[in-house]
């Protein structure tokens, strides 16, 4: 009995070193040296602050910055532990509603939101990613679209020419991986910042 036992445990042994501590300490080693950024969370630095990740959405509310995707994350209710509440891009809470099209909860949020968009921009067609959430809530990006439709909100609130800042919205668009993988998409985050460094606003 001993025979066959022992063959399993030093088995268990060798693959739990090698797959559980040689493997990802090896990655980890070549990540850091090839891809150091990247395996680092993609954080962006501003006046040496840490103030984000490219990789998770943040809550711009202002009318001078350009909005993300809306957030279906939440958070506990600080008040009742039983209960829920909103807390847009919480990543500690990655996730979607989980509400279907029958929802009305989730017809009138949709609508509300259509609503805002529509005043904000008669006459312009509402980029669809606009008024849905994403899968995980923390969506960093929009649709080329949807950055542009923002572009006279933005512009207004800054004072800014509108022609500067599609300009801007343009420079910031990322086509697909290698020509074929992914859909054209702008990173939130890093054209607020870029809007930011415009001094105006």
């Amino acid at each position: 009995m001993l025979q066959q036992i022992r063959p399993a445990i030093v088995m268990i042994v060798v693959m739990t070193v090698i797959t559980g501590l040689i493997y990802p300490l090896g990655m980890t080693g070549v990540a850091q040296v090839l891809f150091p950024y990247q395996a680092n969370g993609s954080l962006i630095e501003k006046d040496r602050k840490m103030i984000g990740s490219a990789l998770i959405g943040q809550n711009f509310a202002a009318e001078k910055y350009f909005h993300g995707r809306p957030s279906a994350t939440t958070d506990t209710d600080p008040n009742d532990a039983t209960k829920t509440v909103p807390a847009p891009y919480n990543a500690g809470n990655s996730g979607g509603s989980n509400l279907g099209p029958t929802s009305q909860a989730l017809v009138d949020r949709v609508k509300g939101d259509a609503a805002t968009l529509a005043a904000e921009n008669p006459g312009t067609p509402i980029p669809s990613d606009l008024v849905t959430t994403s899968a995980s809530g923390l969506d960093p990006d929009i649709s080329p679209a949807a950055a542009l439709f923002q572009v006279k909100r933005v512009a207004k609130a800054r004072g800014l020419a509108e022609d500067r800042v599609r300009q801007l919205v343009e420079a910031h668009i990322a086509g697909r991986l290698a020509g074929i993988i992914g859909e054209p998409h702008v990173n939130v985050l890093q054209l607020n910042l870029d809007l930011d460094a415009l001094g105006k606003g």
